[in-house]
């Protein structure tokens, strides 16, 4: 059920007829005695003639009493300091005024959150232990296909709503995770700075765009520069959140060896390194294993993935395994039918599970995620095994 709260009784039944079924009250007082009298209330309307600060008490009381409830903001005026100051106080959404339809979209979204939050239990219980496993996806040269291999693992990993995945975009200046997704995002990854150490995963789920069953993704920011205020302690917060909550978090990077790519590296249990069959990328491919092990990460958690295998360019999957002194994963073979599915916004796994790239991306994911032994979910890296940095590209160091 939801209810609608506008002192203007007319605006208020506005807004109810647009959300659906609803109750109407039409102050707060007479919103706090309805929350009280309904303990299954699960979404709350705020609409444009309520006071901002009585919004925001009433959303910072719900977050720590009513984890379960969804605080939604309707303005007639919404800007970039409204966001944070909803965002920080714990309202899920805020919705033009003039937008109908996301406001009816943003209460269905609160309306199943509020279901699955009841059928896994309360935010902000403390799990028995980290239940997820971290995999990144990682390349020093563009172009090599990690959007192609980190979209594609993400949904066979949740294999159509049977695990819970979440896709991080953490290529915070070019990520293609939403193009590739055909995904039209509410929030970014960005919209979680004002929250800094107060995130929690009810703040943080707010923030995340749902693609498939058992698939969810936090994007990149879609505004050019707004990565560079994102600090690499918020990505460890950010990925420590999710990995708590979902079965297995797939991280998409950039072709950087940067400090955000470094904190997603300490949490990792798998880090795929994937090229091609080409010199450049080869080249690029050699100096990450030996720049991984210059900052002490651990042999076990690599994986060389190659893309485009079966390419007929003079080089030998032998001969590239001799070079880097190190056994290829996988190999996933060259088809147009990979942009032609990513041109639609589907997974070539989902699209085409019979493809040969399908069944190349499935057998590494079931090989080396889903089945890994000594991992699994609930066994991330912990503090006696995460690799201490030889301080090469940044801080630590050895005492």
């Amino acid at each position: 059920m939801t209810t609608v709260c506008d002192l203007d009784s007319v605006i208020a039944e506005s807004l109810a007829s647009a959300v659906g079924d609803a109750a109407v009250v039409t102050t707060i007082d007479s919103l706090r005695r309805r929350l009280e009298e309904d303990p299954g209330e699960d979404t709350v309307v705020l609409g444009p003639t309520v006071d901002p600060a009585a919004a925001f008490r009433l959303a910072g009381e719900m977050r720590i009493w009513r984890p379960v409830l969804s605080v939604i903001l309707v303005r007639h005026r919404v800007d970039s300091g409204l966001l944070a100051e909803a965002m920080r106080s714990g309202i899920r959404d805020v919705v033009d005024v003039r937008d109908v339809a996301g406001l009816h979209k943003a209460v269905r979204h609160s309306q199943a959150l509020a279901a699955e939050i009841r059928e896994r239990g309360p935010i902000g219980s403390s799990p028995s232990g980290p239940r997820g496993r971290i995999i990144t996806v990682f390349s020093a040269k563009g172009g090599c296909g990690k959007t192609t291999l980190a979209t594609n693992m993400a949904a066979i990993l949740a294999d159509r709503g049977r695990r819970e995945v979440c896709l991080v975009d953490l290529d915070l200046a070019f990520g293609d995770v939403a193009i590739a997704l055909q995904l039209f995002p509410a929030h970014t990854i960005a919209d979680a700075v004002p929250l800094g150490d107060t995130l929690d995963f009810g703040a943080l789920q707010a923030l995340l765009t749902p693609h498939s069953p058992g698939l969810t993704t936090l994007v990149a920011p879609v505004e050019p520069g707004s990565g560079e205020n994102i600090p690499s302690t918020l990505i460890t917060r950010i990925l420590e959140v999710l990995r708590d909550h979902f079965d297995y978090v797939i991280v998409d990077t950039p072709p950087a060896f940067n400090d955000h790519v470094l904190s997603a590296f300490d949490l990792s249990d798998l880090v795929a390194l994937i090229a091609t069959l080409d010199i450049p990328a080869l080249k690029n491919l050699k100096l990450t294993l030996e720049t991984m092990e210059l900052l002490n990460y651990p042999r076990e958690r690599w994986r060389v993935v190659i893309n485009r295998a079966d390419s007929k360019v003079g080089l030998s999957i032998g001969e590239v395994e001799k070079s880097l002194k190190t056994q290829i994963a996988a190999q996933i073979p060259s088809s147009r039918d990979v942009p032609a599915a990513i041109n639609r916004g589907v997974p070539i796994v989902l699209d085409e599970p019979r493809h040969p790239v399908s069944a190349a991306i499935r057998t590494f994911s079931e090989r080396f995620v889903a089945n890994a032994q000594g991992g699994g979910p609930g066994r991330p890296p912990d503090a006696a095994t995460r690799p201490e940095r030889r301080g090469l590209l940044r801080r630590r160091s050895r005492a």
